[in-house]
């Protein structure tokens, strides 16, 4: 399965097809969970770019635009003064870029929290202003009546919970989490509750194994793991971690590339031709037709 390009004169990019392939959906995802498995692991990455979201789409079943882009993209030392604006700007360009995955945009810190009805202010106009088909929104049963609100108002939810990083102050770092026996079960008792009011799947980061196979044995919703389990209903990755973008790798990041290294070549090479005259050459320059 992939997509099919077409070239616009005007810009002289790649734009995708009007539609090159059907969309998958938010039941579609829920329904690869049958009696508490999932014969073929959900794929989902990040993405935040149109271009970005083009190259992934044939290959994800999601794309989530995380707020991990405050991280990635700004250069910002945590998610937490990531905006709604920004997140609609990204997820809006990765709606545009796909047209084969299920696209989801994070509920940024301070969107969300204060009630109900601040959740469906803001997840309606993200899925108003992006186009996308979910959200997605941290915390266990804090945000039960939340989930449930949304929900029961056409706005599909994915849950996150496990370590979350909106709560890297409360948490103390970016740990693993579900080590004692009392952090274990609060976990545990987060993945049901939000799977009871109503989410259609939950992200679970950074817990341990034997937990992360007790949640996605113990909740009819899918489970995406990252830094969890291959046991798991699904995995999710930030591109750029998985594509080495970074000179630091999490532990639980496999990477699969080196961009950074490619990226660099390239413009050190770009930089010795500039500098000895040698580009642009003739195939680059315009000239009187002989």
């Amino acid at each position: 399965m992939s997509t099919t390009f077409t070239l616009d004169t005007s810009t002289s990019r790649a734009n995708p097809t009007p539609a090159p392939m059907k969309r998958l959906t938010v039941p579609a995802i829920q329904r690869r969970k049958v009696e508490g498995k999932t014969a073929e692991p959900l794929v989902m990455l990040t993405a935040y770019t149109a271009r970005q979201a083009q190259l992934l789409d044939p290959h994800c079943d999601m794309l989530l635009v995380g707020d991990s882009l405050g991280q990635v993209i700004y250069g910002l030392p945590s998610t937490l003064p990531v905006t709604l604006d920004m997140m609609i700007a990204h997820g809006a360009a990765v709606v545009r870029g796909s047209y084969h995955s299920v696209v989801l945009v994070d509920m940024p810190f301070g969107s969300y929290e204060a009630s109900p009805a601040q959740a469906f202010a803001s997840a309606s106009r993200v899925m108003a202003e992006t186009g996308c088909a979910a959200v997605k929104l941290e915390g266990g049963q804090a945000m039960v009546e939340t989930i449930s609100f949304l929900t029961r108002r056409g706005i599909p939810v994915m849950a996150h919970v496990g370590l979350t990083p909106q709560a890297v102050n409360a948490l103390g770092g970016y740990g693993a989490r579900g080590k004692s026996q009392e952090e274990h079960a609060r976990i545990m008792d987060d993945a049901r509750a939000v799977a009871n009011a109503g989410a259609f799947a939950l992200v679970l980061e950074g817990v341990m194994e034997e937990l992360a196979v007790e949640i996605t044995n113990g909740v009819d919703i899918p489970v995406i793991g990252i830094g969890a389990s291959a046991h798991c209903d699904g995995q999710v990755l930030v591109a750029e971690d998985m594509l080495g973008m970074f000179e630091r790798t999490p532990r639980f990041v496999k990477r699969y590339e080196n961009i950074a290294e490619t990226i660099s070549g390239a413009a050190e090479r770009y930089a010795a031709d500039v500098r000895s005259r040698s580009f642009p050459t003739e195939d680059q320059v315009y000239r009187p037709k002989k």
